[in-house]
């Protein structure tokens, strides 16, 4: 099969990309507004940007209705957020905070997730989760306003947390950490070594 993206719908370009391009690490963002509502929102469009300094990378993907979600509205407004890898024991709760909850409501609050304060920046963070990284807003770059377009964010991390209980020898274990990542539909997996292969 051959396919052109000007013979594919949007719909149809979405599946046969995120089908494809698996499986995705998934950033679950905290985020609050000028009046300190939060909000915690998962995202599989996610990546290392650079590490010197250190820039992560996610993309928002409009709905067909609504093009600025609440998480980069309230970077757009407040300029930070924490960035959570999701562990496999709160994959339920991840998914839970996909529901559409309206922008007077945090899903933090209505799911009921522990948090802990954040050290360098005002949204909460995620207590369960063992690697988070504090943020800030670097920049944005629309690539389509279309639906299903999206908006490139790039994030400055000016602090990250590990819990040692994933680490050995000052590096993050994947077995010990046990994230999950996102595969096409709703399909998920984990993200557990079991394949080492040393550089040539």
């Amino acid at each position: 099969m051959y396919i052109t993206p000007q013979d594919s719908t949007p719909v149809e370009l979405y599946q046969l990309l995120t089908g494809g391009i698996v499986p995705r690490p998934i950033a679950w963002i905290s985020t609050q507004n000028a009046q300190g509502l939060t909000n915690l929102a998962p995202y599989s469009f996610f990546s290392v940007a650079s590490c010197n300094p250190p820039v992560l990378t996610f993309t928002n993907v409009p709905s067909r209705d609504i093009f600025t979600k609440d998480t980069l509205a309230n970077l757009q407004e407040t300029k930070e957020c924490v960035v959570h890898i999701v562990p496999a024991n709160q994959a339920d709760l991840m998914n839970a905070s996909c529901a559409s909850y309206s922008s007077s409501q945090s899903e933090i609050d209505e799911i009921g997730i522990e948090t802990v304060a954040s050290h360098k920046v005002n949204p909460p963070s995620i207590k369960s989760a063992a690697v988070r990284y504090e943020c800030t807003l670097k920049e944005t770059i629309t690539i389509s306003d279309k639906p299903i377009g999206g908006v490139l964010v790039l994030l400055d991390v000016v602090a990250i947390h590990v819990d040692e209980s994933v680490m050995k020898d000052n590096i993050i274990q994947a077995n010990l950490l046990d994230t999950i990542g996102k595969l096409g539909g709703n399909d998920y997996c984990h993200s557990k070594a079991d394949i080492n292969l040393p550089r040539p």
